[in-house]
């Protein structure tokens, strides 16, 4: 008898469940209204309960993955900073060279032009003293480039902090709306700047004039004072490295948070704390990055215009110095840019590392992400606003204070 023709007691015959579904629930039968699924069921088409869930990336709306971020997007985010948005970038950058590069030319060249005559003019007795005035007045001239190139370099600054700021929200600001928000924190900055340069100046003039005033003297005290230079500008050089590397955050600080040099200083020594390696190592790596390239670039052109100087014109009929000044020009023009490149990429990497650091160590990434998610539905706020310092609990009415002398 096969099993279609067994049937069960009564004659009726005998349902046999499917082999490979021995928990499916039975057909509906006729008639018979669908019984509810007990609760707490998954929902018909869900996996069922215990089923791990794939890993989910967390969200990128634009130019960092909005995570704590791995050594290569950290290195390779500021290069990225200038093909998404070039044109507010790079124009930053070179407004600023340009501007160094006019003013120092637009001081220099009509005040040699002037020393020359006035040296061709004066006799040999009044030479000298013609000279020494010269060199005086150089000096105090070159102070209007550096003045301008400080307040042209404290803008880029906080133009590359706005610009990586709300480049990871996935924001694009224009070259006008970029400038008009570093102008808020301009102030601040020019402050950090002058600080930083005044305090650079301040060591090279030590140094130089212990060096001007051992050659006053026998040339053994001469040697004496350069070998101990030497050595005073290498622990000089270890101890700003160092420095450099703890406060190299303040930028970002004074633009994001609206903090004070002060506040900003403190902010960025607490927030380097256990990263000084991985930061330090960053810069140096991407300015040593930055340099080849400069070097790959500039150099070839200039030695190509030495070469063909002497070839094109062995006699020297004048067709070399066209030459010369034309390779000149081209490696200005390419030094120009690499500088505004290099200026660029630097301030935006200090950027990156301060949103990277504020992401490992106070959960940045989640306030970034609540607020591109909610940005739509609620009243706008500043996801980089500084966090609120912790509070200790309230005390417990009726409770009695610990004793500070028993743990």
């Amino acid at each position: 008898m096969s099993d279609h023709d067994w049937q069960a007691p009564g004659g009726a015959p005998a349902q046999r469940p499917a082999a490979d579904a021995p928990n499916s629930p039975s057909a509906p039968q006729p008639g018979v209204p669908p019984t509810a699924p007990p609760l707490g069921s998954p929902p018909l088409g869900s996996p069922p309960l215990g089923t791990p869930l794939g890993w989910t990336p967390p969200p990128k709306p634009g130019l960092l993955p909005l995570r704590p971020l791995g050594f290569g997007t950290v290195l390779w985010a500021p290069f990225r900073v200038l093909r998404r948005n070039p044109a507010a970038t790079f124009g930053s950058g070179l407004l600023v060279q340009l501007v160094s590069v006019v003013a120092t030319l637009a001081v220099t060249v009509p005040f040699m032009l002037f020393v020359f005559s006035r040296v061709e003019g004066a006799t040999t007795a009044d030479a000298d003293a013609v000279l020494s005035g010269a060199v005086g007045g150089f000096i105090l001239l070159m102070l209007v480039p550096v003045v301008l190139s400080l307040v042209a370099g404290a803008f880029l600054q906080g133009v590359m902090v706005v610009d990586v700021a709300s480049g990871t929200l996935g924001e694009r600001l224009g070259f006008g709306a970029l400038w008009k928000r570093a102008a808020k924190r301009i102030w601040p900055l020019l402050g950090w700047t002058a600080m930083l340069t005044g305090a650079l100046l301040v060591l090279l003039a030590g140094l130089v004039l212990v060096v001007v005033l051992a050659a006053l003297n026998d040339p053994v005290t001469l040697v004496i004072a350069i070998l101990l230079v030497l050595l005073a500008g290498l622990g000089i050089a270890a101890v700003a490295a160092w420095l450099g590397t703890k406060l190299s955050l303040v930028p970002s600080v004074i633009v994001l948070e609206g903090a004070g040099i002060g506040t900003a200083m403190r902010r960025s020594w607490r927030l380097t704390d256990g990263f000084f390696w991985r930061t330090f190592g960053t810069l140096l790596l991407v300015g040593f990055i930055l340099n080849i390239a400069a070097q790959v670039v500039v150099q070839p052109v200039s030695l190509i215009g030495t070469i063909l100087a002497p070839l094109i014109d062995p006699t020297g009929t004048g067709a070399a110095v066209a030459i010369l000044a034309v390779t000149l020009v081209v490696t200005m023009i390419l030094s120009l840019l690499i500088g505004a490149i290099t200026a660029v990429v630097q301030a935006a990497l200090v950027a990156v590392i301060y949103i990277d650091l504020r992401m490992r160590k106070e959960g940045l990434d989640l306030e970034l992400v609540r607020h591109v998610e909610q940005r739509d539905s609620v009243p706008e706020t500043d996801p980089y606003r500084a966090p609120a310092p912790a509070t200790p609990p309230a005390p417990v009415p009726g409770a009695t204070a610990p004793d500070p002398m028993w743990p």
